[in-house]
């Protein structure tokens, strides 16, 4: 029978979203791609030092390290593997022996990997059945979210996660245009914070429509209720909203049967501060100026969906 990712959750993820590859992509910017294959040859040896979803793959990747699955191993059957780590990379195939090599070196589960040369990576996602893409790459993670996959750009020069927390995955959302449409977002803009905060009063027993990012938070709840006794997963709304606002959030997350383990609704104030105490593995925003803030403190990527990522 063909092996199949049927029932996992799946992160296909570039190489420059997992590893520090900055300098090496200096060397293509400035050049071309033999140049850059020659360079990542050259450092074959040298493994890449972790990059801004390092912390958060590593420690999805810790669910599969079941004790209850060594049993099932002993006794012949098939072990289920919770999470499945994809390269999802405009790299070639030569770049890719350092990449797989720093996996290696790293100590990573990561055994499937698709290399396209330049190419665009993101229309492998339907097989790979991606509950989430993360890349350096803008372009890429826009046409991702245009064909409906949870998706962002890794903002390269974040902070790295700290270990604080070894046995949880922490992962933080902003709320509007990321878990939930931009429904409301679109009244601010065009009308101001009065007519939002009415808008939300008017309607907060109704439930917002799916943001792009509904599909992973209903993934890592469905891990979280496979449980394992090594891992676990904290998250957090993370939201410009205030009071009345606040309420239509926190209905439509118990309209999904979906808990968040923290929520804050911060009624404008910068986000990277409060991030800087959750200590997020990773946090998805969709205002540039959001991930600037808390990349100062946390991992971040741009979710580039919504009115705010509409061209004027």
């Amino acid at each position: 029978m063909a092996a199949n990712l049927d029932g996992q959750l799946v992160v296909a993820i570039s190489s420059r979203a997992l590893f520090d590859l900055e300098e090496e992509n200096r060397v293509f910017e400035q050049s071309d791609d033999r140049a850059y294959m020659k360079l990542q040859l050259d450092r074959l040896e040298r493994p890449a030092k972790p990059g801004v979803a390092f912390s958060l793959v590593k420690k999805l990747l810790a669910f599969n390290d079941d004790p209850s699955q060594s049993s099932a191993e002993q006794t012949g059957q098939p072990i289920k593997q919770r999470v499945e780590v994809v390269i999802l990379s405009r790299n070639d195939p030569v770049s890719g022996l350092r990449v797989f090599r720093s996996v290696q070196t790293h100590e990573l589960s990561v055994a499937r990997g698709v290399f396209t040369r330049g190419r665009e990576p993101y229309r492998y996602l339907s097989p790979l059945q991606a509950n989430l893409f993360l890349s350096a790459n803008p372009d890429d993670v826009k046409a991702a979210l245009h064909m409906g996959f949870p998706a962002a750009t890794v903002a390269t020069h974040s902070v790295r996660a700290k270990d604080n927390y070894p046995n949880e995955v922490r992962i933080a959302f902003d709320g509007d245009a990321v878990l939930f449409s931009d429904e409301a977002e679109q009244v601010f803009q065009r009308q101001g914070l009065p007519a939002f905060q009415q808008h939300e009063r008017d309607k907060a027993v109704q439930p917002l429509p799916d943001g792009p990012f509904k599909p992973l938070l209903i993934a890592l709840h469905r891990l979280q209720q496979a449980g394992t006794p090594r891992m676990r997963i904290r998250t957090a709304l993370v939201t410009a909203r205030s009071a009345p606002a606040h309420e239509r959030a926190i209905r439509t997350l118990m309209n999904w049967n979906i808990e968040v383990d923290e929520a804050m609704f911060l009624g404008g104030l910068a986000k990277g501060e409060f991030l800087r105490e959750f200590e997020p593995d990773f946090f998805f925003d969709d205002q540039t100026g959001h991930v600037n803030s808390a990349a100062q403190h946390v991992p971040a990527g741009h979710v580039a969906s919504g009115v705010s990522n509409q061209l004027p």
